[in-house]
């Protein structure tokens, strides 16, 4: 809405006095006060629904420097011969790794007004609950990328604190685990809950508990290499609790593909957008993308049939003028991260994403799947934290992530043969080493949770799985190793410079695409 200078009001309100009444010129006075920019009234299922949007879409969505040429690149699922976009491809562009910070004014901004509207009416709990576990989900990817990050003071400029303190990573973490934990168990069943306003589970209280309950799973493991001692303590205890073990428990916004650009899944729009608007010529893509030889290389080795339903190779089409997408696992190949000196002479001979499921506005987002929690169980059990068999919960990992794929579109499906048959080649190695294990149930997270980019990095650099050969692109600003964060924008040394100075010599590891966060175990100890 337009905005007015004072000089504009004024002069507009002396209009009035010869115009109204008193009552009149008061109540146009008033409205002229009001912020056209701000929220009038909260309505928390509106403003829960737009934070639930916006937090599943910030994975991907943020711009041209979308996390798609950051993480999707340095995990080596894509790759780029593009040198501006190629942040996690040569490790060349920090301006383009400064991108989750926007979240504390969008997603968790909303969120946190609907949880200032409903924290004191006791009826309300169900909405409370959800709303603090969905802040716990959010949270958990700022501090995860960016280390020690304002917490516990955040989000309270309606109160006038716009300087926050930057909190440590160890006690965000800490917190965040009770906070899931007091938020599960305050649901009500015989209260209301946000009902169709909730994108993932439509009120079921049952369910947000699983949910819940996975992503304290999560981030249990994510201690095991700094507070082994705390992670297993509340491994156990999301175990206890119940986490998402069936196909209708998952995590997952639905979209539709249609006119209306908020309709559309924000993955597949984001990837088109930048790189493959127009497939059918799979030539020369905006942005020089293609799938990575690593990820390609490895499906192919391992007989994996997903290979087939999210992988495509453009080709002449027999019948006439233009190409074909071809899913021939023969023909598909993956081009190399840190590809030298442009685009290669033989770019349109490589794999893309399959336009009818990865690229499908009408395909969800899956924010939480059985797939990982059964990883996170296989994980949990080689650790002598979970009773269950390891095996037993890497095979229904297998499964559930192949089983996903049938919700990207009928090209998607993948039979129960083809599944069993991949479970067949590739045992779960029962007589393994322990890192053997772990470098199994990792590559497999690395593969199940395609397109789940924070995950896969974090969980990269926590187990070190798989095995990624870093590039040495001329010119690179890591010394020719992998990123292991995201910058914090400069925007802080303006607006928050004490407190974010404080953290930075507190932490002593930089604020580069090298630094490293508490909980990896790079970090300096």
């Amino acid at each position: 809405m337009k905005k007015y200078s004072n000089i504009y009001i004024i002069s507009l309100a002396l209009t009035l006095i010869g115009m109204t009444s008193c009552n009149d010129f008061t109540d146009s006075l008033s409205d002229l006060n009001k912020n056209p920019n701000a929220y009038e009234e909260v309505i928390p299922e509106f403003l829960f629904t737009n934070s639930l949007l916006d937090g599943v879409s910030f994975n991907f969505t943020n711009g041209a420097d979308g996390q798609h040429f950051i993480f999707a690149q340095a995990m080596q699922h894509f790759s780029t011969h593009s040198e501006v976009r190629g942040t996690g491809d040569k490790y060349f562009n920090e301006s383009a790794a400064r991108s989750h910070w926007p979240v504390y004014n969008t997603a968790l901004a909303d969120n946190e007004r609907v949880i200032n509207a409903v924290k004191e009416d006791p009826n309300s709990i169900n909405l409370l609950s959800a709303a603090r576990i969905w802040k716990v989900y959010m949270f958990h990817l700022v501090t995860d990328l960016h280390g020690d990050v304002p917490y516990f003071e955040a989000l309270k400029s309606a109160e006038g604190l716009l300087q926050p303190v930057y909190d440590t990573q160890e006690v965000i973490y800490e917190d965040m685990l009770e906070e899931l934990e007091q938020a599960a168990a305050a649901f009500n069943p015989s209260l209301p809950t946000f009902g169709p306003s909730d994108l993932f589970y439509g009120g079921d209280i049952d369910k947000w508990k699983k949910f819940a309950n996975s992503l304290m799973l999560r981030l249990s493991m994510r201690l095991t290499e700094v507070r082994p001692d705390l992670a297993e303590t509340w491994a156990k205890k999301a175990i206890a609790a119940g986490v998402i073990i069936e196909d209708d428990e998952i995590a997952k916004v639905s979209y539709l593909d249609g006119q209306i650009e908020h309709s559309r899944n924000p993955k597949a729009a984001n990837l088109l957008v930048q790189d493959y608007q127009n497939p059918q010529a799979g030539v020369s893509n905006t942005q020089g993308g293609k799938f990575a030889e690593t990820f390609i290389e490895h499906l192919k080795a391992t007989g994996d049939p997903r290979l087939n339903v999210m992988s495509v190779v453009w080709v002449d089409n027999p019948d006439g003028d233009g190409y074909v997408y071809d899913t021939a696992t023969s023909i598909q190949r993956g081009m190399k991260n840190g590809a030298l000196f442009g685009e290669p002479d033989d770019f349109h001979t490589y794999s893309e994403p399959h336009p009818n499921t990865v690229l499908s506005y009408a395909s969800p987002v899956l924010t939480m799947t059985n797939a990982e929690t059964n990883l996170l169980l296989a994980e949990a059990s080689i650790r002598g934290w979970y009773g269950g068999s390891a095996k037993a919960a890497y095979e229904d990992a297998v499964r559930a992530g192949m089983r996903h794929w049938a919700l990207f579109g009928d090209e998607g499906i993948i039979s129960s043969e083809k599944i069993e048959s991949y479970i067949a080649r590739n045992p779960f190695k029962e007589t393994g080493t322990f890192d053997e294990k772990l470098e199994q149930i990792s590559t497999q997270k690395w593969v199940s949770l395609f397109l789940d980019n924070y995950e896969i990095f974090s969980n990269w650099r926590r187990t070190g799985y798989p095995e990624l050969i870093p590039t040495n692109y001329p010119g690179n600003i890591t010394g020719g190793t992998i990123p292991r964060r995201l910058i914090i924008p400069d925007s802080e040394l303006n607006l928050n410079e004490d407190n974010f100075m404080e953290a930075y010599n507190r932490q002593g590891v930089g604020n580069l695409l090298t630094s490293t966060v508490w909980w990896d175990p790079k970090f300096p100890r």
